[in-house]
């Protein structure tokens, strides 16, 4: 049986990785990464990858499958983010 904590923390694992869905989309949509902050993005991504791995340390299913999505999502934009800067694109 799933508990009350294991409910609170589906839901906002739900939350928060729904929440950077739009503009995972519109970033991944549009290749335009001019109004994001790079350094904000690597920190943010490191941070996510950092969640991921705690969340693989201590079994955590909710925590681990919404840094993961939110990884692959936030590194992508990262590297259009990166991208963009070596082509001169921003």
């Amino acid at each position: 049986m799933i508990s009350m904590t294991e409910v609170i923390g589906y839901v906002a694992a739900t939350l928060t990785t729904v929440s950077f869905l739009p503009q995972a989309i519109l970033t991944i949509k549009t290749r335009d990464t001019s109004s994001l902050s790079l350094s904000m993005y690597s920190i943010f991504t490191l941070g996510v990858f950092c969640w991921l791995i705690y969340g693989v340390y201590i079994s955590d299913k909710a925590i681990i499958a919404a840094n993961a999505i939110t990884f692959i999502l936030s590194g992508i934009i990262l590297i259009y983010k990166i991208h963009n800067i070596l082509t001169k694109k921003n």
